[in-house]
């Protein structure tokens, strides 16, 4: 179960990077109220996570998958470019997220 939540969290972790983008420093409403509430999620879902998880796994499979959707989500939304060295580097830090899972 915790890493259900562990992953969970990590989405939640990109979408408060992307509303804090979008909130442009705090001045736009819900891009700031979404920040504030899936913040407050993927931080207790992470500390749940480590009540059964080792603290520095669950912290690196945490920032792994955020940041990798993070990412995702920018070329999606066409603020970043993807090119195959990126992607071949974000493919690599999903590797070791699912490494890590696998060694825990």
């Amino acid at each position: 179960m915790e890493w259900i939540v562990l992953i969970a969290s990590g989405l939640l972790e990109a979408v408060w990077a992307t509303a804090l983008s979008a909130s442009k420093g705090f001045r736009k409403l819900w891009p700031s109220v979404l920040f504030v509430i899936s913040l407050a999620a993927s931080m207790a879902g992470l500390a749940y996570a480590m009540n059964a998880i080792p603290t520095g796994t669950a912290y690196a499979v945490w920032v792994g998958i955020g940041a990798v959707l993070t990412v995702v989500l920018a070329v999606f939304r066409r603020e970043e470019r993807m090119t195959i060295l990126r992607g071949a580097l974000l493919a690599l830090l999903v590797a070791s997220v699912i490494g890590l899972k696998a060694v825990s």
